[in-house]
């Protein structure tokens, strides 16, 4: 097909899914210029990553280069999600543009570690924070932002991780909408944070899936098998904390 033709297709599918170049690059691990070519139609991507590539846009190889299958709009990505303890109590007593602005620079810290990391950010909330990480050692780079987070904020920093299949789409009026991922993975990551500002003393705790992929990364501390509401399975929980991984 012609350059200018996949360009329109990448471009397209990328602006429905309200992502940015940057975010396509840094769940790629490339630069965000090489997608601008693409998207000029100067360049191609390679083939290494045409299927990572029509992954996060949601669609088939197939469909980027021939236009007849249908998209797909879920893929395995580890989800990051992050609050503040304490931050209820801190907006009582401040005024709202103070609050607003404690709250952004917060969140430009654990945007830059986000990008750092090669994750996408997807959601501010008050004092909470959602990202996720796609590719590959997707797991590995949400707990080294999970950990970096922790040691580097001057807050006291709750997150949970979990990873699998989410689903990625643009939510809300169309003249408005924002990119989104949704799916168990994602409720199961803040009911996993939750869960961190109780029993872990690090504030960190991903599920057993994510820290079995992290052994030589993090230290593994209290653990449980975990009934939450509204999902059907025990899950098991594992607290996470930097430095050298007990033997």
């Amino acid at each position: 097909m012609l350059l200018q033709d996949l360009a329109k297709r990448i471009r397209g599918q990328r602006e429905k899914r309200g992502l940015k170049q940057q975010d396509i690059a840094n769940a790629l691990g490339i630069s965000p210029q090489a997608v601008s070519k693409w998207e000029r139609g100067e360049n191609a991507p390679d083939i290494a990553v045409l299927a990572p590539l029509a992954q996060l846009l949601g669609v088939t190889v197939d469909w980027l280069l021939a236009a007849h299958e249908a998209r797909r709009d879920v893929f395995e990505a580890a989800v990051l999600v992050s609050s503040v303890n304490g931050a209820y109590d801190r907006s009582l007593g401040m005024e709202p543009r103070d609050f607003a602005t404690w709250a952004n620079g917060l969140f430009y810290q654990l945007t830059e570690l986000t990008l750092r990391y090669g994750g996408v950010p997807i959601k501010y909330m008050g004092d909470g924070y959602l990202c996720f990480f796609s590719g590959a050692a997707h797991s590995r780079r949400a707990v080294e932002t999970a950990l970096r987070a922790r040691a580097m904020t001057n807050e006291d920093l709750q997150l949970g991780l979990s990873a699998g299949p989410v689903y990625l789409g643009a939510v809300g009026h169309p003249q408005y909408a924002r990119p989104d991922v949704m799916g168990e993975v994602v409720n199961i990551a803040f009911l996993v944070m939750n869960w961190a500002a109780e029993h872990a003393t690090s504030g960190i705790a991903a599920t057993e899936a994510v820290a079995q992929e992290v052994a030589d990364l993090a230290r593994r501390g209290a653990a449980a098998d975990v009934s939450f509401r509204d999902i059907d399975h025990p899950v098991r929980v594992v607290e996470l904390a930097g430095g050298v991984p007990s033997a």
